[in-house]
C-alpha cells in the first residue's frame, strides 16, 4: 500500500481573519513563513515524491521546506465561488436559515458558483489512483478542503456535523492507499514542529 502524507500550506496573511480563501492566491504571511521554516518532516517522508497545489501559498511552503514538488492542479483548494474573501460567520449572520440548510447538505454543501466537497473528492480521487501505482511514499502540500475531502473518502464522513479531525496548520496527515487509490487513515494531526 502506498503511503500518502498530506500537509496544509503555512498560514497566510488572511488566516487570522478566518476568511474563505479558496482560489484567491493569498501569499503566506511572515508568521506562516517562520512556522514552515521550523517544520521537521516525518521520517516516513524520506525518498518521497512531492506534489503541491498550484496556488502560491502551497508552492511557497514547498520552497521553504526545500523540496522539489511537481505542481498538481487537482490539489487546488475547494472553490468557494461568490463567498471567497468572506467568513462563514458573516455568511451565517447574513442568512442563518439558508446557511443552516446548505450546511445540512453535507457533501453537497456548495457556495454559489463554487464547488461542493463531493466535487472535490471526485477531482482528487483519480489523482489518488494514479499515485497508488508507485512504491515510494507521496507527500503533498495542499489545502484544508482537499485534506478534508480525503479524510471523508477514508472514513466515510459525509460532511454533516463535526469532522473526524481538525485540519490544523503545522500537522501532517498520513493515509495508506490501496491499489485502486482508496485511502485509509494511518494517522491524523502528526505535528511537524519537533518531528524527526
Amino acid at each position: 500500500m502506498t503511503l500518502l502524507i498530506l500537509m496544509r500550506h503555512g498560514r497566510t496573511s488572511a488566516s487570522a481573519e478566518r476568511r474563505l480563501k479558496g482560489r484567491l492566491d493569498v501569499p503566506l504571511g511572515e508568521a506562516g513563513r517562520a512556522e514552515v521554516a521550523a517544520w521537521r518532516l516525518p521520517e516516513d517522508a524520506a525518498g518521497a515524491r512531492w506534489f503541491t497545489s498550484p496556488l502560491g501559498r502551497a508552492r511557497e511552503t514547498a520552497a521553504i521546506l526545500g523540496v522539489a514538488a511537481a505542481v498538481e492542479p487537482r490539489l487546488i483548494e475547494m472553490h468557494w465561488g461568490l463567498w471567497e474573501g468572506r467568513s462563514l460567520a458573516e455568511l451565517r449572520d447574513a442568512d442563518p436559515e439558508g446557511m443552516e440548510a446548505n450546511e445540512a447538505r453535507g457533501l453537497d454543501f456548495r457556495a454559489p458558483g463554487g464547488e461542493s466537497p463531493r466535487q472535490v473528492q471526485a477531482r482528487v480521487a483519480p489523482w489518488l489512483a494514479e499515485i497508488a501505482t508507485g512504491s515510494e511514499p507521496v507527500c503533498a502540500i495542499a489545502h484544508k478542503g482537499v485534506i478534508r475531502a480525503v479524510i471523508g473518502l477514508a472514513t466515510g464522513w459525509d460532511f454533516v456535523g463535526e469532522p473526524p479531525a481538525r485540519i490544523c496548520y503545522g500537522d501532517a496527515h498520513l493515509f495508506r492507499l490501496d491499489a485502486a487509490g482508496r485511502p485509509t487513515v494511518e494517522r491524523l494531526n502528526l505535528p511537524l514542529t519537533g518531528s524527526a
